[in-house]
């Protein structure tokens, strides 16, 4: 396991430039990796993501009974498909603080049947599943909360579940909906499956991942807009024999927002035009800013056309990658302002108070409120300790704190616990340290 220090001091970068190879997208391999468990047949995954995430996934599939192997020293993996048949009954799972793992496979867990308890860390005991866990009590699952309601721990046990029509919230997050869309084919054994949002779906690109890798697994999901999902019955999930993980678009935002702010060009390898991930559109708001971008069929790259200008935007489609643009306002020629980002709240931590605290302590003057956050940059970002809240975002985020360097040499921005990005991206410092030079040329 990789050491880290209890802090990292970044000195003032002049320029970021160079390649960075992303690592695997933590959406795109923990949702993998569950379909390819339930699945008939064998699956080969190549370029999983090496985190702290997929290795809880990974613990927590072995223990059902699921068997999987590493290719020697790669990220890649084969994973033997159980039919929608888990060979362990009763388990104790420990799911760390990972949503894409505990959501999916709670509701998977749920409908196969059996006796399962699924933990977490402190912080996964402080975010919601009510929603989801709702929606499979409603339809004869039986789960039960061990502490405090609407969160985990939970206790599953054998239900009777008789689902033809489901309703789960959209607003606190699209994870509740894209466990129920992954266990769907297991209630669709004699009747189609309808599930239906209420109200407002957010971070809508990420179902469009889910529905994406359930087609790769052979079940086709009918969408009618947002607000009504259909399963037909008979549908099993069956091996495509390999399947490529994509870079982590979500990673690639820190390289892409360095270029776009101290010069350039920053280029990452591992996701492109084509990606499935909805946090490529994070190039978008990046243009806005007055970046350049291109784009090829694996690349991103991004450069710098001087100062970066403000953005008055709506995040709730990328709230993962909008984190980099609360940093990236500390180099706009004006205040920005962040909206509909709501979910934060309920992420790793608060996010919109984390970011708030931390961007005053580096000089700007930021405003929060329920679901958005409106930063004026300071007129030269101050040396500070950044506190990161056990939340890898945060780390990689103010990581960029240490951009545009000339204006004030021998200003150090010190990140605490860089341990805490582990979760997605354990080499993430290194990666950076690459790009980011700390010489003119």
């Amino acid at each position: 396991m990789k050491h880290f220090p209890h802090h990292i001091d970044l000195q003032p970068v002049l320029h970021a430039q160079g390649i960075v190879r992303l690592p695997g997208s933590k959406s795109i391999s923990n949702r993998t990796l569950l379909l390819a468990a339930l699945a008939h047949g064998t699956t080969q995954i190549y370029d999983l993501l090496a985190s702290d995430d997929t290795h809880v996934m990974l613990m927590a599939l072995q223990k059902l009974g699921v068997q999987w192997e590493q290719v020697g020293e790669t990220q890649n993996y084969i994973v033997h498909g159980v039919s929608g048949v888990l060979p362990v009954h009763q388990a104790d799972l420990f799911m760390g603080n990972a949503g894409t793992a505990i959501r999916p496979l709670a509701a998977a867990l749920a409908v196969i049947g059996g006796d399962y308890t699924l933990h977490g860390v402190s912080r996964m005991h402080e975010r919601p599943i009510g929603d989801l866990v709702d929606a499979l009590n409603s339809v004869g699952a039986q789960i039960e909360y061990t502490g405090e309601p609407g969160f985990p721990p939970l206790h599953i046990r054998r239900g009777h579940i008789h689902a033809q029509r489901l309703q789960v919230k959209g607003n606190v997050s699209s994870q509740f909906l894209t466990a129920l869309l992954m266990a769907a084919p297991l209630m669709a054994r004699e009747h189609a499956v309808v599930i239906e949002v209420v109200g407002d779906l957010i971070s809508k690109p990420y179902i469009e991942i889910t529905l994406n890798l359930m087609r790769r697994f052979g079940v086709s999901v009918e969408r009618s807009g947002w607000q009504s999902f259909t399963i037909a019955s008979g549908q099993h999930y069956v091996s495509p024999g390999s399947i490529h993980v994509e870079g982590d678009a979500s990673s690639a935002s820190y390289f892409l927002a360095a270029g776009a702010i101290a010069g350039g060009p920053v280029r990452v390898e591992g996701v492109g035009r084509d990606s499935i991930q909805g946090d490529v559109r994070f190039v978008d708001a990046l243009e806005q800013m007055g970046a350049s971008i291109t784009m090829g069929d694996n690349w991103i790259e991004a450069k710098s056309n001087g100062v970066l200008k403000a953005i008055d935007a709506d995040f709730n489609h990328i709230p993962d990658a909008a984190m980099t643009i609360a940093v990236a306002a500390l180099y706009a020629d004006g205040p920005s302002t962040l909206r509909n980002i709501g979910s934060w709240r309920v992420k790793e931590t608060d996010r919109i108070a984390a970011m708030a605290t931390e961007l005053r302590k580096i000089g700007a003057t930021v405003e929060e409120g329920a679901d958005y956050l409106r930063v004026v940059p300071p007129a030269v970002i101050q040396s500070a300790t950044i506190d990161t809240y056990d939340d890898h975002r945060m780390a990689m985020c103010f990581s960029l704190a240490s951009l545009d360097g000339a204006a004030r040499r021998g200003n150090v921005t010190r990140i605490n616990d860089p341990k805490c990005v582990a979760k997605t991206f354990p080499d993430y410092f290194d990666a950076f340290a690459k790009i980011a030079q700390n010489n003119l040329f």
